[in-house]
């Protein structure tokens, strides 16, 4: 690990607008707070309706309810609480987090070394084809109708795949929308696919959906709340029946989802 940057920074460096910031006429905002334009840009880009195909991934779900471990919204909701506090959630959320502060610093070297990072620690093959086919089609996607300099940089600075949380996080930072609620968005955002995919499967009605989504709340804030808190060099995970159902999907037998 690197000894040239600070990963987690204890205080907020002093500094003038982003590129993004300047030419999207978008002021700079505390953390927490979020001014109408960054909140409309941070709505769309975590929309479900943003075309970056989330819709068509499970993240392993689909072959845990084929294989018995979800069967209904109580077994659904541990097995998300599970995702978001020690597997890909978790994850998301340390990787998110670097990488905004890196663009938020102007930190090149930072940035690399997360989204190298980032592409590399995914534990099965369809995770990787998950998080990165999602990563280039929110890039483009962004690229073509919110141009961004940050988006820019990252592609300078990084020919490799970009990962999803990597690619949210750039554009968040690059306008200077606080890490706090981009990362609780992009959580939140996260933890409704998930539920999604099983309110399909199982199947279960949507108002369960949303009772499960409400009951998450407390593991999304805490989850969060350690991501900012954490080292890269700590980045880990421990969910790993999840991580073997994303392994399983690959050759289950008839399937919805593309993960």
């Amino acid at each position: 690990m690197s000894k040239t940057h600070p990963l987690v920074r204890l205080s907020p460096r002093k500094r003038g607008p982003s590129p993004d910031a300047r030419s999207g006429g978008i002021a700079r905002v505390e953390s927490g707070q979020l001014d109408a334009a960054a909140l409309y840009r941070l709505m769309t880009w975590l929309s479900p309706g943003y075309p970056v195909g989330a819709f068509s991934y499970s993240s392993g779900i689909e072959w845990a309810v084929e294989a018995g471990d979800i069967g209904d919204a109580e077994s659904l909701r541990r097995w998300i609480e599970v995702m978001l506090g020690a597997g890909a959630g978790a994850s998301d959320g340390i990787i998110f987090s670097h990488a905004h502060r890196a663009v938020t610093d102007g930190d090149d070297a930072a940035l690399i070394e997360v989204a190298e990072l980032a592409a590399a620690f995914v534990p099965s093959r369809e995770r990787f084809h998950e998080t990165t086919t999602m990563g280039r089609a929110f890039v483009e996607v962004t690229q073509a109708a919110w141009p961004s300099a940050a988006l820019d940089r990252l592609h300078q600075l990084w020919c490799g795949p970009i990962a999803y949380p990597v690619a949210v996080a750039t554009a968040c930072a690059g306008i200077e929308i606080a890490l706090d609620p981009a990362l609780h968005a992009y959580l939140t955002a996260l933890s409704s696919n998930w539920i999604s995919a099983g309110v399909r499967l199982i199947p279960l009605g949507h108002t369960d959906g949303q009772r499960i989504l409400r009951t998450l709340e407390p593991t999304v804030m805490a989850t969060a709340k350690r991501a900012v808190a954490t080292r890269l060099d700590e980045l880990g995970g421990a969910a790993f029946r999840a991580d073997i159902a994303s392994a399983r999907h690959e050759t289950q037998y008839t399937r919805l989802f593309r993960s």
